[in-house]
């Protein structure tokens, strides 16, 4: 439960002649992560040619698929499909029939949607000038009058009318976005005027398409029957198409299948040495599952392999991947922890920690019985009804964050923020309490996460066999001395000095941890020049000094931001209460009014609630989070883990035996 799922890691030689078999059940079991193997003296590593030619074709074969389902919209068939055995010849004959048979229809309804789209863009540009039966001859060719088309801005026309006079006629036409349209006409002698009148106003020229022998008012007439021909043509087209889309779905999603698989075995292949006749396959294994697969090879070879399953050692901590696996009720907090990274393969898993921390804090922020029961039921909800696992899983989640949140509104007596019920409470409201007493709590349950989290840090640095990281780390055994020493000294500083041991227990408590801390670098610096390693980025002894003290300061600094930080468990746990408190304030305040001040008051009461539990679920959700990622995490997990992701073959159903 505190640790990855142990792992092995698998190195098999097989004949070449299995290869396809033997890749085909790991891809089925789905057990292996797949690593590219180290060349060795007689093991080579390049994938023969044919085999990165062969990888090529079957990605022009995907991408083919896929344009033909994105032309035809054709859907991913739904129903279990059964794997076929195909060869490539086979393939691009079927696909070239699909090609041909849709092509033709395919570029007429391009070159119509084409054309749909000018004669649209056509008819918009017209269709603010219809019914002036303008002519479209070209209004630069009249010798004795000057016309304009275009739009001004609507605030900007009545004054346009004003100072162009009676020599000029502005007719206006259709408005749109604040835009008004209008048809100017003047004589050549005062066009310049014009021009000038329209600069000034924010005219905005839009000229009209010329045709020779036609109207606006005709054009646009001719381009509306055109669109509708258009429109039924395509009709017929799309149904065309999809009668093709339909009769072929069911071959390419086979074919589809049948090619991403063989696509997935060449590209693993990609990953293997070889020699003319065996074939070394490696990987990581789950200890547990090493026996199945062994089984498995056995079977497929007739027992003409060779295994070998090595446990990880700590040089190679950082290739192994990380499997996590919990009980249902924990994998939705291993939601969380993967969202902020996983742990490395020795690392401490917390996904427990977090658990426990996630939803006690959560519930002391929100709590209120009544809110609790409505994340309950809807955490309920989506655990029953959800249709995905993750929903399922997030379902769990809130469910557990609900009940927390009755829990502790059971603790502060509140139900829905009611007055009457808060005599019920077990402790005190939190707006009722001496804030202090609450702000302690909150600081106490911050103590206890960071101590957690230095005994973790502890505990990894040992299993990598880090003894100076494990001792001196700021986060270390000097580190929970002087975290615990402090904390001791300020509780319990009066009794401590009445005895007379103040100057002991500050040697022992901040000197004796500030001293390690500014020895650890130097100690390292020292050591890895014995052992002849390279020293990158420091300045000698002295510079390693000089970084211990930096990160000794760093180290108080972050104890006392940390432990603080925690404080703002109260700070929500009282504003949540301050909010339904002034949704109470303010329906009590309109239920006086004269009109309906009783049913006011009650949607004043619903809304206050139905706030608090949205805002105030989603600040309390992402406040808990932020403790656990920065206080929390920062002391112990790195998050740099690589996921285990087996070589999996993509499913479509039954499979077929060759």
């Amino acid at each position: 439960m505190f640790k990855a799922v142990p792992m092995v890691h698998l190195q098999t030689i097989i004949l070449a002649q299995d290869e396809r078999d033997v890749l085909r059940d790991l891809g089925e079991l789905g057990a292996v992560h797949l690593t590219r193997a180290e060349s060795g003296t007689d093991m080579v590593s390049p994938t023969p040619a044919e085999r990165v030619s062969e990888l090529a074709r079957y990605e022009l074969i995907r991408s083919r698929i896929q344009e033909l389902r994105k032309s035809l919209e054709i859907p991913s068939v739904v129903k279990e499909i059964e794997l076929k055995e195909m060869s490539l010849e086979d393939i691009e004959v079927n696909l070239r029939l699909v090609e041909e048979k849709s092509s033709v229809l395919l570029e007429r309804r391009q070159h119509l949607l084409q054309r749909q789209k000018e004669l649209s863009a056509t008819l918009e540009r017209i269709n603010s000038y219809c019914g002036f039966d303008i002519p479209l001859t070209g209004l630069d060719q009249f010798s004795f009058l000057h016309f304009v088309t275009g739009n001004v801005p609507q605030q900007n026309f009545e004054s346009l009318v004003k100072e162009a006079g009676e020599n000029v006629a502005l007719i206006p036409l259709s408005q749109q976005e604040k835009q008004q349209a209008i048809f100017a006409i003047t004589t050549r002698e005062k066009w310049p005027l014009l021009e000038k009148l329209l600069q000034q106003a924010g005219f905005q020229h839009e000229a009209l398409p010329v045709v020779e022998g036609t109207t606006v008012d005709r054009l646009s007439e001719e381009t509306e029957k055109e669109l509708k021909e258009l429109s039924t043509e395509l009709e017929v087209l799309n149904g065309m198409l999809k009668t093709i889309g339909a009769e072929y779905a069911l071959p390419l999603s086979e074919i589809e299948l049948f090619v991403d698989r063989e696509y997935q075995l060449l590209d693993a292949s990609q990953k293997f040495s070889r020699t003319d006749t065996t074939v070394m396959i490696t990987g990581w294994i789950p200890a547990g599952d090493i026996a199945v697969l062994e089984r498995h090879i056995k079977e497929i070879t007739k027992g003409r392999y060779i295994l070998n399953a090595a446990v990880p050692d700590a040089s190679i901590e950082e290739q192994v991947p990380v499997l996590l696996k919990h009980p249902r009720l924990l994998r939705p907090f291993e939601m969380l922890v993967s969202a902020y990274g996983l742990p490395t393969y020795r690392e401490m898993e917390p996904t427990l920690f977090v658990a426990l921390s996630y939803i006690v804090m959560f519930g002391m922020m929100f709590g209120d019985t009544g809110h609790g029961f409505v994340l309950a039921l809807c955490g309920a909800l989506a655990l029953t009804l959800g249709s995905s696992q993750k929903a399922r899983d997030s379902g769990v989640l809130i469910l557990f964050a609900g009940i927390a949140s009755m829990i502790f509104g059971m603790v502060y007596g509140s139900y829905f923020g009611i007055e009457a019920l808060k005599r019920y409470a077990i402790w005190h409201d939190p707006l009722e309490c001496d804030p202090m007493r609450l702000m302690y709590g909150a600081i106490g349950i911050g103590i206890i996460m960071i101590s957690i989290g230095l005994i973790l840090n502890v505990i990894n640095h040992f299993q990598r066999g880090d003894i100076i990281g494990a001792l001196l780390d700021k986060f270390g055994l000097v580190g929970i001395l002087f975290y615990w020493g402090t904390l001791i000294l300020l509780i319990k500083g009066t009794a401590i000095k009445s005895r007379e041991l103040m100057g002991v227990s500050i040697i022992f408590f901040l000197i004796v941890p500030l001293v390690g801390w500014s020895l650890k670098e130097p100690i390292e610096h020292f050591l890895k020049r014995k052992k002849g390693e390279e020293m990158h980025g420091r300045g000698g002894l002295l510079g390693a000094f000089m970084e211990s003290c930096v990160e000794a300061f760093e180290a108080i600094l972050s104890y006392l931001a940390n432990t603080i930080s925690f404080v703002r468990l109260a700070a929500y746990a009282m504003s949540h209460a301050a909010l339904l408190f002034a949704a109470f304030m303010l329906a009590h305040v309109v239920k006086d009014f004269p009109y309906g001040g009783s049913i006011w008051s009650l949607l004043i009461i619903i809304s206050g609630n139905l706030i608090a539990i949205v805002l105030e679920g989603i600040i309390a959700s992402v406040q808990a989070l932020r403790l656990e990622y920065y206080e929390f995490f920062g002391k112990f997990f790195s998050g740099n883990g690589r996921p285990f992701e087996p070589f999996r073959l993509a499913q479509g159903g039954n499979k077929s035996t060759q």
